[in-house]
């Protein structure tokens, strides 16, 4: 399967702009009910690592080709987020975190969705670069 470039350059900035509306649904890290339902992972620090690992797709959008180990490594992380997310949801009653806080209610309900949709995205693309010549 030949993927375009154009498409990939989209595919890393929407995954960034993904990442980016970590800052929405925290209220810019304001919002105390993401990080009640999970203290660990999404403290305030790791909401913006969120943000970083965002910021990160998108400094690679248009070079991805020379970096496909990274790409490699946007692989493993968007399979963790998605694998803890996927636990948190047979853990926990996201209506919980509804009754609280819609947004909050809102971003359990669909980040780990996005991970998985970006991990099958990046894996995609890490294959892509090795069975296409002249990738670094």
């Amino acid at each position: 399967m030949i993927i375009k470039k154009t498409t990939i350059t989209k595919g890393f900035l929407i995954a960034g702009l993904m990442n980016a509306t970590v800052l929405i649904f925290s209220k810019l890290f304001t919002n105390s009910i993401i990080t009640e339902f999970d203290p660990q992972v999404m403290s305030n620090f790791g909401l913006l690592m969120i943000l970083i690992w965002g910021l990160t797709y998108m400094s690679v959008a248009k070079k991805y080709h020379e970096v496909k180990w990274l790409v490699g490594i946007f692989v493993i992380e968007k399979f963790i987020y998605g694998f803890i997310w996927t636990n948190w949801i047979i853990n926990n009653n996201v209506y919980d975190v509804y009754k609280k806080d819609v947004l909050a209610g809102l971003f359990y309900s669909i980040y780990g969705i996005n991970d998985w949709v970006f991990f099958i995205f990046f894996l995609s693309v890490f294959i892509h670069l090795f069975r296409t010549k002249n990738s670094a």
